[in-house]
């Protein structure tokens, strides 16, 4: 009788064990607990100013929240491996949800998928990815930007000249928004001239300054240049770009809009070798991403879309309070 109720308390026990061990992800104690959730932070790159602001809003959002930010990305915004390794690893370590700025609206669906097949929930930022499986998209209205730098090298150029356009990189859903919004708001103005829109920079500062020396060379006339206006959709083709027309020494010759903040860019605003600029709110995207990823996670409804905001910035508004925060957002604050 002894053994067989043993038996009993034991079979009983191992039972109770066996159903614990049996949770599946979406009952795993990381997501009930406030204080245990870890959430990943995927950029496309981690060298440019604009992720270090975006990393910042994480961290902004995460202190806020008590919860736990892990940031991991390419070093490079060119290496669509390393960043679908990045997603497959956060999904196999089983983080509570999954933030990530696709470098390739297709290339990154599948892992994105595969993480929602096994519960772990995934906003998407920046850039956009051809799938609606993820809970929420944080990003600039991109196609409104493009459309600002539009009209703005319209009126620069009073609705005349010769305009070229260096492109970022294909894949990218972000600049691709930018580039057709500046492009179709030029077609309203039957004066300009495209001469040129499908050159690309790539993901480098390197490479986009060597995209922007070809593209200048054979446009070179004595001491000037043959095209009135430039635009350039990101942080990179932007510097690039900038350099080449200084080392041509026709910088400030050329109308010239660009996209995003570094400091180096607002210095080119400042002595007259970039027209303007049409800047984010990156800080911004990075606090709504893990915010927005929270609240889904704690059981809030949370919008589809949220759009974070675009601003057109020149010297004649560059001082505005709101205006600086924009170009001077406090990084080292948050990422001591």
């Amino acid at each position: 009788m002894k053994v067989k109720l043993l038996m009993t308390a034991f079979v009983c026990a191992a039972a109770v064990y066996m159903a614990g061990c049996s949770k599946t992800r979406s009952e795993n104690p990381a997501r009930s607990s406030r204080s245990a959730l870890t959430i990943a932070v995927i950029p496309k790159g981690t060298t440019h100013d604009f992720w270090k602001a975006v990393h910042a809003g994480a961290e902004k959002a995460a202190r806020e929240l008590d919860v736990k930010v892990s940031w991991q990305g390419p070093l490079k915004e060119d290496d669509r491996e390393a960043q679908i390794r990045t997603v497959e690893d956060f999904v196999n370590s089983g983080v509570s949800g999954i933030c990530l700025a696709p470098l390739d609206d297709t290339a990154l669906v599948t892992p994105v998928n595969s993480a929602v097949q096994q519960n772990i929930p995934v906003v998407i930022f920046d850039s956009d990815l051809k799938s609606d499986r993820y809970t929420s998209f944080v990003a600039t209205d991109n196609y409104k930007g493009g459309q600002l730098a539009g009209h703005h090298m319209i009126s620069l150029l009073n609705g005349k000249g010769r305009v070229l356009v260096l492109r970022y990189q294909e894949g990218s859903d972000s600049t691709f928004r930018r580039e057709s919004g500046f492009l179709d708001a030029l077609r309203k103005s039957p004066g300009i001239k495209v001469i040129s829109a499908n050159q690309y920079g790539g993901a480098t500062r390197d490479s986009a300054l060597r995209a922007s020396e070809d593209l200048l060379t054979p446009l070179k006339q004595g001491a000037g240049i043959q095209v009135d206006g430039i635009f350039c959709p990101n942080e990179s083709t932007t510097f690039g770009m900038m350099r080449a027309l200084e080392n041509a020494k026709v910088a400030g010759t050329v109308k010239f809009v660009g996209f995003d903040s570094a400091h180096e860019l607002v210095d080119g605003l400042k002595n007259g070798h970039v027209n303007a600029l049409v800047v984010q709110n990156p800080l911004k995207m990075g606090y709504l991403s893990v915010k927005t990823m929270v609240q889904h996670i704690r059981g809030e409804a949370v919008p589809k879309r949220i759009d974070t905001g675009v601003e057109l910035v020149t010297r004649d508004n560059m001082d505005q309070p709101a205006v600086k925060d924009l170009l001077n957002p406090p990084i080292e604050k948050w990422l001591k």
